[in-house]
């Protein structure tokens, strides 16, 4: 029997928890084969300096069943610009059982045109220029529609990998794989979200990443207008 074949691709900038959070889960079953997807097999350097090594670039990447993009920080915006990165996820999903994204990783499969008409989610911070690109967005930590499946912000990569996982693979697989991750989160602290943390500490932590936005939104602006958006 042939391996379910997922690929996650990778850049510059990429947030590793988006990537790692889901590429564990699915990494269990013995029917998948996961893949690391870039340009080219040079190491690639993560938000948070960790590096990780590609391992098949887009010319050798087999057909895949599932395409996952992961989010990230300045990297992101250079992804969601370049022709190369946004066709060949185009073309990925014209035959992929699902096509996936974690954090703002919706963001880029919304610039290559593959969220339009669809519902979505995001990082809590981007939801409104997600909306910007024509997604009807919805404030869940896992959001299906049809063949497209979205993440929230981070960690909810883990929450999407499971529901994933039991698409593909059957609800008793991924409960196995909860097990075996001990995935029964009980966080120490309760601001996980906007609502729970408060204004205070959404407005101090916004302004500590009014860098980002603001950057994010220029790239949004221009994205939008070239799909023939209201921006």
């Amino acid at each position: 029997m042939s391996k379910l074949q997922i690929g996650f691709l990778i850049y510059p900038g990429v947030v590793q928890l988006d990537v790692m959070g889901a590429y564990q889960v699915l990494d269990f079953p013995p029917n998948t084969q996961l893949h690391l997807i870039s340009k080219s097999l040079d190491p690639i350097v993560s938000n948070e300096g960790l590096t990780f090594t590609p391992t098949v670039t887009f010319v050798e990447c087999p057909t895949l069943d599932v395409i996952c993009v992961p989010g990230g920080s300045m990297g992101q915006i250079e992804v969601m610009k370049d022709p190369e990165t946004l066709h060949f996820l185009q073309q990925q999903s014209k035959s992929a059982q699902y096509v996936t994204s974690v954090c703002t990783g919706s963001m880029i499969l919304a610039v290559a045109g593959l969220l339009q008409g669809y519902k979505a989610t995001c990082h809590w911070a981007f939801r409104d220029q997600l909306a910007m690109l024509g997604v009807e967005v919805i404030p869940e930590r896992v959001v299906i529609d049809r063949n497209r499946i979205t993440g929230a912000g981070v960690t909810s990569g883990i929450d999407f990998g499971l529901t994933l996982l039991a698409l593909l693979c059957g609800e008793e697989i991924a409960k196995m794989t909860q097990l075996m991750m001990e995935y029964t989160p009980e966080p120490p602290l309760n601001a996980g979200t906007p609502e729970k943390a408060g204004q205070e500490i959404v407005q101090t932590l916004m302004e500590f990443g009014k860098p980002l936005l603001e950057a994010f939104l220029t790239q949004t602006r221009e994205s939008a207008a070239q799909l023939n958006l209201e921006s």
